[in-house]
């Protein structure tokens, strides 16, 4: 067995529609299936294609080595595939997956993309994931004039009063029918509720994973 779980995988994607390039490869980009998270880029053949519909599992084509190349066989960072789609003109494949340990590149970030600038930065998720990052940094490395350290300061009493304030803004302003007001406060709830996330130690992708669990 490549990993501890089992293939969730069911799907099939036409493989003579795949429009490959002239050495038989076409682009194959892996995503993060719960915050889409970019996490790499590599080539794919119809072989190799073909590997990753049977198994469930991610196989590439290793230009460097002429030889297919699974995923996580040497690191263990196995990935499985969720769901796989390819793009308007059939010549380029996005595979949502499941990344085991969380971490897709050789170098042992969590994506290949986390170049910037010259610098090392966390590639780019969606909004509430960024926010989630930002408020567990803010935990991690407090400071005097933080509104969210505040919050961590005064704990528990501090942070559910806010959630019930803010809950309480939600109502008010769906009563009124204000859609700029509930856009407003929806993000003052969701924020407040990242908070208590963080201080409780619960990881926002547990709440993904739910949601996901949840939606099937």
């Amino acid at each position: 067995m490549s990993s501890t779980q089992s293939n969730s995988f069911v799907g099939t994607i036409p493989l003579n529609e795949i429009r490959y390039n002239d050495r038989g490869l076409v682009a194959a980009i892996a995503q993060d299936y719960l915050d889409g998270t970019v996490l790499m880029m590599a080539w794919m053949n119809r072989e190799s294609l073909q590997k990753t519909l049977e198994t469930g599992e991610t196989w590439y084509w290793s230009r460097s080595r002429s030889q297919l190349w699974h995923k996580g066989e040497t690191s263990g960072h196995f990935q499985k595939v969720r769901s796989i789609r390819y793009d308007c003109d059939s010549d380029a494949i996005l595979i949502e997956i499941e990344q085991m340990g969380d971490i897709a590149c050789h170098t042992g970030q969590r994506s290949c993309f986390h170049q910037a600038e010259g610098k090392i930065l966390p590639p780019p998720a969606d909004t509430l994931s960024k926010l989630f990052a930002t408020i567990k940094d803010r935990q991690k490395n407090p400071s005097e004039n933080s509104y969210t350290c505040k919050l961590f300061k005064d704990g528990d009493n501090k942070i559910l009063k806010k959630i019930g304030e803010e809950s309480a803004e939600v109502v008010m302003a769906c009563k009124d029918d204000d859609p700029d007001a509930i856009a407003s406060e929806v993000a003052d709830l969701f924020y407040h509720a990242l908070v208590a996330l963080a201080h409780h130690n619960v990881d926002l992708r547990d709440v993904y994973i739910e949601l996901d669990r949840r939606s099937k």
